[in-house]
């Protein structure tokens, strides 16, 4: 063993299964060409589909009889090795020489029909030769072993009509659809990502990154059904044709750290084995707590993977300070109303549904037993608008629509079936609106609603408290937050704001939603058509200021302005000196401030410098 290691080329990798020299960047191209072609060759073995599978050994070096009821010879009797390469129908290499770089004892070593077996046992020959099929036709650059093009050709063909059929989709099959239709469109490459032109553009970092497989640790942040997922898969679908990483999906409300440890820990076994990435996507990452994030730093940060993560929540709170300084963060838009059409566009056309009143070239030749599917227009801007920049949620409002169209229309084919912008509202049922009470969506409504009302902008400040009521919101947070406002932005301008402000809060507190909606609006316009003055916020905090920041022992209360409820507090002279204001009949000079902060104003007082 050691003496076939020795004599490869040091800059080279030997193919475990023909043995062939090959440089370690196209080792892993060369392997998917040539298990495909030992798989392909294992094709005519198969029995008659009549019959049940034969059952093929993952151990022995005992071969499969062609037939049941067929004596089957021994793994030492000579005749095994010529039954397994009739069988498989390319002849065998030599028991000695096979496998020889992984095998302990050479003794016992498969024939070509076991490692067949083993690596079709778990799936039948079709779905091997097409995923096989689909991988080849990924890699041009590899070279083919000889007499392999004949078969790699008849194969292509065979895949051709199945691939082709595969991007049009009869609209009848909706109704029995496995997958969502958002899941079924998913895009496969840049050219049919729409949206995010700021990330993914021609002349972005990213995309230069992506072209030339230098990808880094990544962070994707962005409301639901921006894409996300659907930019992670793209990545992995560029490596993969290009064979430079391997890629693995996991999702942090089902994984555990033992998944993650199981997945770095074959990830290191790659790198080191077959020179090859891997590329470990994590989807909602914010689900794991800190303690399972600190899992990834140490392989992220030596390169063992490349961590892509997807979340909807602010990375800055949600994800691990460590791992997001070794991650590039990539904020994701809501997608536009523009984007939206394009989507529903290449969704419709896909589907081979025709819009109304729309004339295009390329009329499909359809099956004439199946029912024409015809959309409005305004029914599609309808999904682009009402959907809220989620794609996911558009795409499954339009599948949900023609669902109950066809089903509507019966089993007639030869009936038009015409979806309009009622069928579409009726799917949404709603305005899908974005929101999450606990999310970084919940702060930035109040936020806005604060502002606008300190603006005195009373059509803002109602559109953003119908945001967050719209939204779900708890109307007892809105109202206590508006109490807060009547002290802190209004004031002494207007001393009845704050009692609105505790009424509106009561009056939510005893009857509930939806009617105490227009008893929080009115208080809303109130508050924001009222005059403001920051006075009393501002006094305030410059007495927090003064007291944090004093130096020393904070001074001690006057004697005259302490209480003196015993003889001993008299007679140290408490209360000495006080002059009660209502035993005068004008104003009274008196001290009511610490000796040191006479004369302070702190209406206008401003901290002193360290």
């Amino acid at each position: 063993m050691a003496s076939e290691m020795t004599s490869t080329a040091p800059d080279s990798v030997q193919c475990p299964v023909c043995f062939k020299d090959f440089t370690p960047s196209s080792i892993n191209g060369h392997l998917d060409v040539c298990l495909l072609s030992t798989s392909a060759d294992s094709i005519p073995s198969t029995t008659d589909e009549s019959e049940p599978p034969l059952k093929k050994s993952r151990t022995s070096g005992e071969a499969v009889s062609p037939r049941p009821g067929v004596n089957r010879p021994s793994a030492n009797s000579p005749t095994s090795s010529s039954s397994s390469a009739s069988v498989s129908g390319t002849p065998t290499p030599s028991s000695s020489s096979l496998f020889s770089l992984f095998q302990a004892n050479k003794s016992k070593v498969p024939s070509q029909s076991e490692r067949n077996g083993v690596m079709l046992g778990k799936q039948n020959d079709a779905s091997a030769v097409n995923k096989g099929i689909k991988r080849n036709l990924q890699i041009d650059s590899e070279p083919e072993p000889a007499g392999k093009e004949n078969l790699k050709s008849q194969l292509s063909g065979s895949l051709g009509p199945i691939v082709k059929a595969s991007n049009k989709i009869p609209p009848r099959s909706l109704l029995t659809m496995d997958k969502p239709l958002a899941e079924t469109l998913r895009p496969h490459t840049l050219e049919e990502y729409f949206g995010q032109n700021k990330v993914v553009g021609q002349e972005t970092l990213f995309r230069s990154l992506l072209d030339s497989q230098e990808i880094p640790s990544l962070i994707l942040w962005g409301p639901p059904g921006c894409g996300k997922t659907t930019l992670a898969h793209i990545i992995a679908s560029t490596s993969k044709k290009k064979g430079t990483a391997r890629f693995v999906t996991l999702s942090a409300t089902s994984a555990s750290v033992n998944d993650v440890r199981e997945v770095i820990k074959q990830a290191q076994n790659e790198l080191r084995l077959c020179k090859r990435k891997t590329i470990l996507f994590i989807d909602e990452i914010h689900r794991f707590n800190k303690s399972q994030q600190d899992t990834f730093l140490p392989h992220v940060e030596c390169g063992t993977v490349i961590l892509i993560g997807a979340t909807t929540e602010n990375p800055s709170f949600q994800v691990n300070a460590a791992l997001l300084s070794r991650c590039r963060v990539l904020v994701l838009e809501r997608l536009s109303v523009e984007a939206m059409g394009l989507i529903l566009d290449r969704a419709v056309d896909t589907l081979g549904i025709r819009v109304q009143g729309r004339h295009t070239e390329d009329t499909d030749q359809s099956d004439e037993h199946e029912s024409k599917i015809l959309i409005e227009q305004k029914a599609l801007d309808t999904i682009a608008f009402l959907c809220d920049g989620d794609a996911r949620v558009g795409l499954n409002s339009l599948q949900l629509a023609v669902q109950a169209q066809v089903s509507s229309s019966g089993h007639d084919g030869s009936q038009e079936i015409l979806v309009k912008e009622e069928h579409i509202k009726g799917a949404l049922q709603r305005s899908h609106i974005l929101y999450d009470k606990a999310g970084e969506e919940h702060y930035n409504c109040i936020s806005a609603l604060h502002k606008s009302m300190r603006g005195s902008h009373e059509n803002a400040s109602l559109y953003w408290l119908g945001r967050m009521l719209e939204g779900g919101e708890d109307p007892l947070y809105v109202a206590r937050r508006l109490v807060r406002f009547a002290s802190e932005d209004v004031g002494m301008a207007d001393p009845a704001a704050l009692p609105q402000a505790v009424s509106a809060f009561q009056a939510c507190h005893f009857i509930g939603m939806p009617e105490c909606e227009v008893i929080l609006a009115q208080c809303v316009v109130y508050l924001a058509r009222a005059p403001k003055s920051v006075d009393i916020y501002k006094a305030y905090s410059n007495v927090k200021t003064c007291l944090r920041t004093h130096k020393g022992p904070l001074p001690s209360v006057p004697l005259h302005l302490r209480n003196a409820p015993t003889r001993l507090m008299k007679q140290l002279g408490y209360a000495k000196g006080y002059k009660y204001n209502p035993a005068f009949g004008g104003p009274v000079e008196q001290e009511y401030l610490p000796e040191e902060l006479r004369d302070v104003n702190f209406f206008t007082w401003t901290p002193s410098g360290p």
